[in-house]
């Protein structure tokens, strides 16, 4: 079990858990689990490697498309058979058969496993058996289908794919990673040496899962996808009137660290005040969910607030201190549920 599960032993819990804590070897595990969403929401319980091989190839080609390494191995007969697809050397069938064939040799048994070991609700079982290849959906799947938060995991999976490929693929020394916020786009990006840009992904659908779809403040289950009602806002948890104060003691308001989603009115209502220092842990707990997880928000988060977890609490302290130092007031929403962070 993680930090992130503690007290939270919900089947969205153990999903988000698997996309942000897993094992990052490759991104199988992030094509497979897109392929689970898209298949059990048109209501598919048992489901053929054959059936399953068409989204989970289309997955990784449009990923392979952008970004080449999806793996930490130096050579994938797997990646080389979608590449000679790309590149039309070889039909969609025949893509469909040897995905098949070589696809899924780990990320089946390995998507529901943590730190070692099966999470404890499984949402699917292998059956290899009598010559059929083949997941059975479990309830546990399709419990989560009715769950409010089934709407969000799509772009949160999607995001936290960019995110790995992206370390990986541009090969920046962790010490001087550092992922940006562009408040007008809502979006996370990287510049190199020479200031190109390299856009990542949505800051809304990176933060979201590490929130466990939760406002942080109010704890009200918010949304991430364009035209909800509850579509959430971005919100600094250190607002933009202490930018000036923040900056002359080295701290990036707008880093990943103060960046927080909020139902939109309950971040009117907070405006510009510091909330009640006891949310002050919620980000301790948030920005540690990130770092436990690796790549990139990680490094840039150690890299923004302190390389050990004391330094990181000083720093928050210290950041917390010089805001009061400048309000008095602080601040709580009217509404709040329990959290579990």
């Amino acid at each position: 079990m993680t930090q992130f599960q503690i007290n939270d032993p919900s089947l969205e819990s153990q999903w988000r858990a698997l996309i942000l804590f897993g094992k990052n070897s490759a991104t199988y595990k992030f094509a497979f689990a897109k392929s689970l969403l898209e298949l059990v929401d048109k209501e598919t319980t048992n489901i053929s490697l054959s059936k399953l091989s068409q989204p989970f190839s289309k997955n990784i080609v449009e990923h392979l498309k952008q970004n080449d390494k999806q793996g930490n191995a130096k050579s994938s007969s797997f990646l080389n058979v979608c590449r000679n697809h790309i590149n039309g050397e070889i039909s969609d069938e025949e893509l469909w058969l040897k995905t098949e064939k070589l696809g899924f040799v780990n990320v089946v048994d390995a998507f529901q496993n943590l730190n070692g070991s099966q999470i404890p609700n499984i949402f699917y079982e292998k059956n290899y058996q009598s010559g059929k290849k083949e997941i059975v959906i479990k309830d546990n799947l399709l419990k989560l289908k009715e769950s409010f938060h089934f709407q969000n995991f799509n772009q949160e999976v999607e995001a936290r794919w960019n995110l790995v490929e992206t370390a990986w693929n541009l090969n920046i020394n962790p010490n001087l990673l550092e992922v940006k916020y562009d408040e007008n786009k809502s979006l996370f990006f990287l510049e190199n040496n020479f200031m190109r840009r390299t856009d990542i992904t949505s800051v809304r659908d990176s933060l979201n899962g590490y929130q466990k779809g939760k406002c942080f403040f109010s704890f009200k289950d918010i949304s991430v996808v364009k035209g909800a009602p509850n579509l959430c806002e971005v919100d600094h948890f250190f607002p933009h009137t202490n930018k000036t104060l923040h900056n002359s003691f080295g701290a990036n308001i707008d880093g990943v660290w103060n960046l927080v989603l909020a139902d939109k009115d309950v971040n009117r209502n907070k405006s510009a005040r510091i909330p009640e220092k006891r949310f002050l842990q919620r980000l301790f707990n948030r920005n540690e969910f990130y770092i436990q997880s690796k790549h990139p928000l990680a490094e840039t988060i150690i890299n923004q607030t302190g390389k050990t977890t004391q330094k990181r609490i000083e720093f928050l302290n210290k950041q917390y201190q010089l805001a009061l130092n400048s309000t008095i007031i602080t601040w709580k929403p009217e509404f709040e549920l329990n959290g579990n962070f």
